[in-house]
């Protein structure tokens, strides 16, 4: 994967300069380098939300529970490409943001969150070791002193940036509200210190100068190939590198593909395969699978992209383009390190400098191979045969009505695959799927929060399903009145799908009893804190939806959609066959 594309705050960067305490100079260092911070707030984070409002420094989003801070502040990031900020008070409120903290990293979210801590003094009885609890997720700490608030925070972002890594940043309770030193050091490091000077947050260098030799022979190998494949992940997202693979795949007749959460990067290229991995279409993984030369652009490639093994063919040589110094996935053959957009844009030139001396170009994919191909699926039947939503027909039909412009949200669960899979994404980061690394659920309602407030003038549509609906419904409220202007798509099966497809009768034939979750009116929940809402039993139950888009008007309607258990997503097969 490639680094992230951060950029500075448009905000003011100076500090107030009366009765600046502690916690103001931690907010106006990170009002440097971002904009918005998300959160709970408590006693020990009050004084640092108080220098937030005060002194205009970050816009301040609330949601109603610990965790959907952090999610919140990871949507921001994977639907910006900027830091972010999270925030909680010490104890409870920390570790009710764990679960979101261990997925931002397992996604390498570079996020920053400010919460309260002991104070210097010792631990009081309700005080846990927030450090240990922080590195048994691998997140690291970074706790606030008398003496360098700044200069702490500054490390904060920097290891942040740079490491791909949500950072904790601690206040202790007794520091924060304290006024900082009359000292010039102190009371000047907001602006210039010198453990800030020079940051850069934009995109990083390459790790080291690019192998020449490398990129000349892959040069080489892609012209040579038959059958060449490229594959994109966020890292190429990141770097911007859209343009420059599909110059690359045009020069030497290569198809090209992305994970999931690189959805939109090649949208509308000749040539483009669409989503790889479990939400490929039949089509578009049988072309993946005839690949002869794949390579990887800023892709870790995960055992979904993979589709736990068969993603490639046997016989398919693997090259990683990537900052990692070692490869991702044993399936590589080869790693050359680097940015992602510029070995791109240096195998773009070596091909050339390669055609110009006579080198033939062997791609001879067949013709029409990915025309059409991402969206050759099944249309489903308007009901199941249990009288229920198909939801093969119903995203279907989502998809001619929701607004072009649209940014798409989506919690965890068998459903996942349903809006990847038939949800045109019309640009990068216009798809979020927080949960996904750590495998949670729950966490759909602050994410949605989150992408929006990244892309506020874009449609954001919310897919989350009944449990995980249930889970967050504490930022439901939330979600409502921070959405501009959105919908809410409950896919409602009365079931943990993922559970019971796995798990239930029809599989290892363990009780459904603990799977079921029975029917809840999502409708009126949605209703009751403000949105718009629509129970869907029938694809004509959507006309009003349609015409409540039609009206223009802002708010979150909400759709209810009772859909069937017994529709079972293609990846859902192929993970059960691959893994029992």
């Amino acid at each position: 994967m490639s680094s992230s594309s951060l950029s500075p705050s448009s905000r003011s960067a100076s500090p107030r300069r009366d009765a600046v305490t502690i916690s103001g100079l931690v907010a106006a260092e990170l009002a440097r380098h971002a904009s918005d911070v998300f959160g709970v707030m408590g006693n020990g984070n009050a004084h640092f939300l108080d220098a937030v409002e005060r002194g205009g420094l970050l816009r301040f989003t609330a949601v109603r529970h610990e965790a959907g801070g952090v999610a919140a502040a990871d949507a921001f990031h994977r639907a910006s490409g900027r830091l972010t900020i999270a925030t909680t008070t010490y104890g409870a409120g920390f570790s009710n943001a764990v679960t979101p903290l261990a997925e931002a990293r397992r996604a390498r979210v570079p996020l920053v969150l400010v919460t309260g801590d002991q104070p210097t003094s010792g631990a009081r009885p309700w005080d846990i070791d927030q450090v240990a609890v922080a590195t048994a997720v691998d997140v690291p700490t970074i706790v606030v002193g008398a003496d360098d608030a700044a200069r702490r925070t500054a490390e904060a972002i920097a290891l942040a940036v740079h490491g791909r890594t949500p950072v904790v940043l601690a206040i202790p309770y007794d520091l924060a509200g304290r006024p900082v030193s009359s000292s010039p050091d102190e009371s000047s490091s907001a602006v210039d210190d010198a453990a800030t000077a020079g940051l850069e947050f934009g995109l990083d260098a390459p790790a080291q100068p690019l192998d020449v030799d490398a990129i000349r022979q892959l040069a080489d190998d892609l012209l040579a190939a038959r059958r060449p494949l490229l594959l994109a992940g966020l890292g190429a997202v990141d770097a911007e590198a859209g343009p420059a693979i599909a110059a690359l795949a045009a020069s030497v007749g290569a198809l090209t593909a992305t994970t999931a959460p690189a959805r939109g990067l090649l949208e509308g290229s000749v040539g483009d395969l669409g989503v790889a991995g479990g939400f490929a279409s039949e089509r578009s993984a049988a072309a993946i699978a005839a690949a002869d030369l794949v390579v990887v652009v800023g892709a870790g490639l995960n055992q979904f992209t993979m589709r736990f093994g068969t993603a490639f063919g046997d016989a398919a040589a693997v090259v990683q383009l990537d900052l990692e110094p070692v490869a991702t996935h044993p399936r590589v053959d080869r790693l050359i390190v680097g940015d992602a957009r510029a070995l791109a844009e240096a195998l773009v030139r070596a091909v050339a400098e390669r055609r110009a001396v006579g080198a033939a170009l062997s791609a001879d994919w067949p013709t029409g191979t990915a025309e059409g191909a991402w969206a050759d699926r099944p249309d489903g039947a308007p009901l199941a045969a249990d009288g229920r939503l198909d939801p093969r027909s119903l995203f279907r039909r989502l998809d001619t009505l929701l607004p072009d412009d649209r940014l798409i949200a989506q919690d965890g669960g068998h459903f996942i695959g349903w809006a990847p899979s038939y949800l045109r994404v019309p640009s990068a980061r216009r798809l979020t799927l927080v949960g996904t690394a750590y495998q949670s659920i729950g966490l759909g309602f602050p994410s949605a929060i989150g992408a929006a407030a990244a892309a506020p003038d874009a449609f954001t549509v919310l897919v989350t399903g009944d449990g995980g609906g249930l889970m967050a419904l504490a930022d439901l409220q939330s979600a409502v009145a921070s959405i501009r202007r959105g919908a809410i798509v409950v896919v409602h099966d009365e079931v943990y799908g993922a559970e019971v497809h796995q798990y239930g009768a029809a599989s290892l034939g363990l009780a459904e009893e603990p799977m079921r979750i029975g029917e809840v009116d999502f409708a009126g929940l949605g209703r009751a804190v403000g949105a718009t809402a629509s129970t869907i039993r029938t694809l004509d139950d959507l006309a009003e939806f349609e015409r409540w888009l039609a009206r223009g008007v802002d708010g979150v309607h909400l759709l209810d959609c009772r859909v069937s258990p017994t529709v079972v997503h293609p990846y859902m097969h192929e993970q059960l066959a691959l893994t029992r």
